[in-house]
């Protein structure tokens, strides 16, 4: 398949502390060109001045179709790629090749004129996309619908609040059709109502064939919305492949914390003389090593570890955080063949099954421990040890239903709902 973005070593650098040069008059021409013979004599050489590669050879193909999310850190170069994506900066050196109308929303507001009206701006957004008149009226009115502007459309829109002016600038990019649509992390200034049909919208757009890049510091809107995500660090790309994987690297980097971690020397491995840890990982339903899973189906956390001493009553157990550091949960060994066993020396394995449709999507942290409570003695507490990705369907069949948006709280079980209905009778005319 022909691809309908390609990106051929695209580079762009800045110079540092360089001013934005204004339009001077004609007289002040002549006299810069007179002084500029007299500015070299005085300055042989000249100092150089500092530059920085917001983007350093960044090659990527995009086919049709396909919805792309770009994560890495701030000053990674992730709004610099969309500018020179949208051809509004112009790379340094590199091809950017572009195959149909692009529509982009960078900044609120990008490309409307104040001065002018609602009205006025959509129709000019649409013929810079290349758009007929006719075509753009036909998107009108679930533009304006869309961005809940009706009252206001024959106002400038220099007078619009920012949630207005961002409302419109979304509706016009999403609605008149683009062939690729670009769209910056801008959609974290609207409220939460407004996300949630921001992405319902992309979701849409992504259903009707339409290529999406979508830069967001979510990652559960990157796993919600894209298959594929790139992932940018320094100006260059770090990873380009599945979404689920490239988050868990960027989640990951400098964390020194995966889906699995293993200590081959045992007097490195957390723990003291009674019990070492040796292997942690996150398991599929399948048994495989996974980074991520899907809401509604099993996640297990399996640890193994050397008993070294004999006689002592161990209980494994588990803290599982989300990204802001709140505890889910805390789970313990309960199995009642160990449970107030002591352990022969040996090596165990022993693993936890996390239920589908339990977990709430995000990141999971798991601390993995080993204590004796009889009395209280923590072995091993070996902090972040793992971490995973929990992404929710948009299919329709889990706790989310068909809402899109955001949706808070630690945990989103499936739960079973009764409805009772009653008709009501008309009453009868005597």
């Amino acid at each position: 398949m022909e691809a309908i973005i390609n990106a051929r070593n695209v580079s762009k650098q800045y110079r540092l502390g360089a001013r934005s040069a204004r339009y001077g008059t004609l007289r002040e021409a002549f006299l810069e060109t007179a002084k500029s013979p007299l500015r070299r004599l005085r300055q042989p050489g000249g100092t150089p001045t500092p530059t920085l590669w917001a983007l350093k050879d960044i090659s990527f193909k995009i086919p049709p179709g396909e919805v792309v999310g770009i994560i890495g850190p701030n000053g990674a170069g992730k709004s610099t790629l969309l500018k020179v994506l949208s051809r509004i900066t112009k790379p340094t050196s590199g091809r950017v090749e572009l195959y149909g109308r692009v529509g982009s929303l960078l900044e609120v507001g990008t490309g409307f004129h104040p001065e002018l009206t609602g009205r006025e701006n959509i129709y000019l957004s649409g013929a810079i996309l290349g758009m007929r008149r006719a075509e753009i009226e036909r998107k009108f009115d679930e533009i304006v619908a869309f961005a809940e502007v009706e009252r206001f459309i024959e106002t400038p829109v220099k007078h619009y609040s920012s949630g207005m002016y961002l409302r419109l600038a979304f509706a016009v990019a999403a609605h008149l059709e683009p062939d690729i649509l670009i769209v910056d992390e801008v959609l974290a200034v609207g409220d939460m109502a407004f996300q949630r049909k921001c992405l319902n919208k992309m979701q849409d757009v992504r259903g009707h064939g339409r290529t999406v890049l979508f830069v967001s510091h979510s990652m559960p809107a990157i796993l919600r919305l894209c298959k594929r995500a790139i992932l940018l660090s320094e100006g260059r790309v770090v990873r380009e492949g599945l979404a689920s994987e490239v988050v868990s690297t960027y989640l990951t980097a400098g964390l020194n914390t995966a889906a699995v971690r293993e200590w081959s020397d045992l007097a490195k491995a957390p723990g003291y003389q009674t019990v070492r840890l040796r292997r942690v990982r996150v398991l599929s339903g399948e048994g495989e090593t996974v980074p991520s899973t899907d809401i509604r189906r099993p996640v297990g956390v399996e640890m193994v570890y050397d008993v070294l001493e004999p006689d002592t009553v161990l209980m494994p157990n588990y803290h599982f955080y989300n990204e802001e550091g709140v505890c889910l949960f805390v789970v313990h060994d309960l199995d009642p063949e160990w449970r107030f066993r002591p352990r022969p020396v040996g090596r165990y394995t022993s693993t936890v099954w996390v239920p589908g449709n339990f977990l709430a999507e995000g990141t999971v942290f798991v601390t993995a421990a080993i204590s004796t409570y009889f009395p209280m003695n923590v072995h091993v507490f070996e902090r972040d040890v793992v971490i995973f990705q929990v992404s929710d369907s948009l299919d329709g069949d889990s706790a989310r239903g068909d809402y899109g948006g955001h949706m808070p709280g630690v945990v989103r079980p499936m739960l079973n709902w009764t409805t009772e209905f009653e008709p009501v009778l008309e009453a009868s005319v005597g």
